[in-house]
């Protein structure tokens, strides 16, 4: 079938996988008290990240919100420096001053996971005023979840990109239950949030967040217009997370049934996938099995990493963690 490249769809899933991997090596270390803190995992949502990234150059913007390991490890970072920074230790990201929340890798432009909801939004138009106003053609991406459609700097932010149209493609990760929200006016609340984008006169589509194919598709004709100067730009990706919102709830949450959730994993990113390689008969379990084994021994380098790093000194409460 044209477009099914053996190695690119491997790769893909590798991505992912590693994602996977990792958040549930994040739960386990939490667990044993070596993540302090908050702790907010991507499970579920790893498609939206990998199909997003892929379709950018590595000089592009990235920016998202408090769950942000997945978009960081998509964008290229290090896994061990990564965890070293949930860890709280000094070889991380951020010097360990930034934790979970917190990630920044100027290097991958990744310019920051932000715990205020929404709060990040006008910075990812402030980045995108900044490449339009030096005349680069680069695009910038914002991730956030539906829960920060409601706060008033993100139609703030939406307006002014509309306006100036700036290159920035606004990526709703929309799980449809709202942080905060009772369940019956969420589900009412953020069954179409790009109508709020439209009513800005921002160009807006959905897509199935759970198909990294089909959201690295429709990245690649978005990023194309962004960058060719026709403004910004509004994804609804429709995602299911499976894990609750964060380490306080951590199974299925407060507010979804266990057989709700085992209903979605039957449309799994990385199930979905595999079903379109074998289908293909581009790879066999045994490939799998080996991309299984390499991730595996990539997060378990990474927890070594993470545990026989220091933890910053006294002194280091002074440091540019963004020296370097």
């Amino acid at each position: 079938m044209a477009g099914m490249d053996r190695a690119d769809l491997l790769s893909l899933h590798r991505q992912m996988l590693l994602i996977r991997r990792f958040e549930e090596k994040s739960a386990e270390m939490y667990a044993l008290a070596k993540i302090a803190g908050f702790l907010h995992l991507y499970i579920g949502e790893e498609a939206i990240a990998v199909g997003a990234v892929a379709a950018l150059r590595p000089d592009d913007y990235v920016i998202s919100a408090y769950r942000d390991h997945g978009h960081c490890l998509a964008r290229g970072s290090d896994p061990g420096k990564v965890m070293a920074e949930l860890f709280g230790k000094a070889t991380g990201l951020c010097k360990g001053k930034g934790g979970s929340m917190h990630l920044v890798d100027l290097a991958h432009r990744f310019m920051g996971g932000y715990a205020i909801v929404g709060g990040h939004i006008p910075l990812a138009t402030g980045l995108a005023f900044s490449i339009k106003y030096q005349g680069l053609d680069l695009v910038t991406v914002c991730f956030f979840g539906e829960g920060a459609m409601p706060s008033g700097q993100a139609h703030e932010a939406f307006n002014l990109a509309a306006l100036w149209k700036l290159p920035v493609i606004f990526v709703c990760e929309n799980n449809r239950y709202g942080m905060g929200t009772p369940v019956e006016r969420a589900i009412a609340l953020y069954a179409d949030v790009a109508k709020t984008a439209r009513s800005y006169g921002i160009t807006a589509e959905r897509v199935d967040g759970m198909d990294v194919l089909a959201v690295r598709s429709v990245m690649n004709k978005v990023v194309e217009q962004v960058r060719g100067g026709r403004g910004p730009w509004f994804i609804e990706a429709m995602t299911y997370r499976f894990m609750g919102h964060s380490m306080a709830d951590p199974a299925h949450g407060h507010y979804r049934t266990k057989e709700e959730v085992e209903e979605h994993r039957k449309r799994d990113p990385l199930l979905l996938l595999k079903q379109t390689i074998v289908h293909h008969n581009l790879a066999v379990e045994a490939d799998f099995k080996q991309l299984e084994r390499e991730v595996s021994e990539i997060v378990a380098a990474a927890v070594r990493f993470a545990d026989d790093s220091p933890f910053p000194t006294p002194s280091d409460l002074y440091a540019d963690v963004l020296q370097e």
